[in-house]
């Protein structure tokens, strides 16, 4: 079953980075990079997230981590929103954090990853992690993040209430 390990649900953690826009409160979300997501846009974005691949580091450095791996940048600095978890249709969990910042999405360089492609093609492709980034509005980022995610918009607006 995609999101499992080894009988048990995948971890991630990610960050959810917020800044004051033109017109009101803004999120950085980003979009995975890859052909089988290429077409898609509405319900496909993301937080920055990874998988916690072991118990050695805390969910909130993999968070950091993931975040400098896809973007290519340090995240903001300073205390962290927890969030709390969501769980995504495939089983995995993800728990985030929120952070004050600000980000030049034109500038965002991505980690790559290596797959087969065209499938059953025998030949492999490279493709960034994250094809691109942006800010928006609180009412697109609920049209254009994974739907199990909207919920973190909804505990940001709390927490900063």
């Amino acid at each position: 079953m995609a999101g499992m390990a080894k009988g048990k649900p995948l971890r991630s953690a990610g960050l959810l980075v917020h800044r004051a826009g033109p017109d009101g409160l803004e999120v950085l979300i980003v979009h995975p990079g890859g052909p089988f997501w290429a077409k898609r846009d509405d319900g496909a974005w993301s937080i920055p997230k990874g998988e916690i691949d072991d118990e050695t580091e805390t969910a909130l450095a993999v968070a950091r981590r993931e975040f400098r791996e896809e973007l290519g940048s340090d995240p903001p600095e300073g205390d962290p929103i927890a969030l709390g978890e969501v769980r995504l249709k495939s089983g995995k969990r993800v728990e985030a954090w929120a952070l004050p910042g600000d980000l030049d999405v034109t500038t965002i360089v991505s980690n790559e990853f290596e797959t087969e492609w065209p499938p059953r093609s025998g030949r492999t492709a490279t493709f960034p992690e994250v094809d691109r980034a942006e800010w928006c509005s609180i009412a697109v980022a609920r049209v254009k993040l994974n739907p199990a995610q909207v919920a973190f918009l909804d505990r940001l607006v709390d927490a900063l209430a």
